[in-house]
């Protein structure tokens, strides 16, 4: 059974940085791509970062680069988002996600197959 288990949200102020963090469990974690996708209130899901199988390849959204790091650790089946001078329009749910049998990072968050249950990020003004 495939688990994806994401940490790390709290409240930060405007200019402060969080790490988020996605634990992996029940699958070989280098045969997926992951991503980070966020979902503010009211607003649908949209795509924040995304990381190929290896590392080696990164994709980001226009609102968030320059700012967030997507990054994993392929011993601890873990994936990291560092998020760097957040804004309060950062203000949202964090997802992580699972592509299986994807290749490149993408944005389309209907091509990921599992989900975790989310952890949720407030940056105050």
């Amino acid at each position: 059974q495939v688990q994806l288990v994401e940490s790390g949200g709290g409240l930060v102020q405007a200019g402060g940085s969080l790490r988020l963090s996605c634990a992996a469990s029940g699958l070989i974690y280098s045969n997926y791509v992951m991503g980070w996708f966020r979902q503010a209130p009211g607003k649908e899901r949209e795509f924040v970062a995304a990381i190929s199988r290896r590392g080696g390849s990164t994709l980001y959204a226009d609102s968030v680069k320059g700012r967030f790091t997507i990054s994993r650790d392929g011993a601890k089946n873990l994936v990291y988002l560092q998020m760097n001078s957040l804004k309060p329009e950062d203000t949202a749910v964090y997802y992580c996600a699972a592509d299986v049998g994807g290749v490149i990072p993408v944005l389309d968050l209907n091509q990921y197959d599992y989900w975790g249950q989310g952890t949720r990020v407030t940056v105050s003004s």
